[in-house]
């Protein structure tokens, strides 16, 4: 039987971070106090909630059963406790933020001023990965994705649509023969991302300009933009982030691919005030950028 929601948020943040003494830190608790009342939670349901481990504490089968209800237990407790005297200026606890690490590195850093100077007890997770969003909502309190998600447990909608552009530099263009069309691509270095690691059906559009695979690949878009930058060759980049860029140039006239952002949170997640406040601020730098996204404001 568990006894306390107490040891439910105990649970939790071990299954978060794997570790005793992270988990400690986050609660405010000593490492052993944590490790012991894990020890009395198992005697208490009895069964084993972890496996420890050299390399952490892993949650076993009836751990990640009893994960949803403990995170269920622990919005509403948080929701509760916001709702009865938590200011919007006095917001604590921890956000986690998935993103795609070209929404990531190039538009949530001024999110993340804005949270931290708002809310200084606040803590921000940022992971930049560009995948499907997992049907496990434990991972995130909001996710930013490419494709829309399809989890009943989530609430989510469109956040914004954005342009990619094909972009080389000055000397690459250059060295190699002209680009005009497409199909002129045929003969040049493309930069992309890696074909096998690719799951993101909304990315899979290199083939539709050319038939060959990508000479450069990377799984970071990051990587893209600094290789094209170096003049390695031509990339398909967001406006976003080549057209700040003044050693890039756009190469093939009016080519432009459309794509959407997706934003979600657990439902459970959602109504929390420290995830709205997050939400609200990325609604607003998302209308701030929006020509910049578009790729209607080049400074070139």
């Amino acid at each position: 039987m568990i006894r306390s929601a107490e040891d439910l948020r105990i649970f939790l943040a071990v299954a978060r971070t794997g570790r005793l003494g992270r988990a400690a830190a986050l609660l405010g608790l000593d490492h052993t106090t944590v490790g012991r009342r894990i020890s009395t939670l198992e005697r208490d349901v009895g069964r084993r909630l972890f496996d420890r481990a050299t390399d952490g504490w892993h949650l076993t089968p009836d751990g990640e059963r009893l994960l949803a209800p403990a995170e269920t237990v622990d919005a509403a407790l948080s929701a509760a406790h916001e709702s009865l005297g938590v200011r919007e200026h006095s917001l604590t606890g921890t956000v986690r933020i998935l993103t795609t690490d070209g929404f990531g590195a190039f538009l949530m850093p001024d999110v993340l001023r804005s949270l931290t100077q708002r809310h200084a007890g606040l803590v921000v997770e940022l992971v930049t990965e560009t995948q499907h969003v997992s049907s496990s909502t434990r991972d995130f309190d909001v996710a930013i994705t490419l494709e829309e998600p399809t989890s009943t447990r989530l609430i989510h909608r469109r956040l914004t649509d954005y342009t990619l552009r094909l972009y080389a530099t000055p000397d690459y263009l250059a060295g190699h023969p002209p680009i005009r069309r497409i199909e002129d691509l045929r003969g040049h270095t493309m930069i992309w991302y890696v074909d096998r690691l690719l799951d993101v059906a909304s990315l899979r559009l290199l083939h539709e300009i050319r038939p060959a695979a990508a000479n450069i690949q990377s799984t970071n878009l990051v990587a893209h933009w600094q290789a094209a930058a170096a003049g390695a060759g031509v990339a398909l980049l967001p406006c976003y982030v080549a057209e700040q860029d003044t050693r890039l140039r756009a190469v093939v006239p009016g080519f432009d691919v459309r794509r959407t952002y997706w934003i979600s949170s657990p439902s459970e997640h959602a109504r929390l005030a420290r995830v709205r406040a997050c939400v609200g601020l990325i609604d607003a730098h998302v209308r701030r950028s929006g020509l910049l996204l578009r790729g209607e404001n080049a400074v070139q």
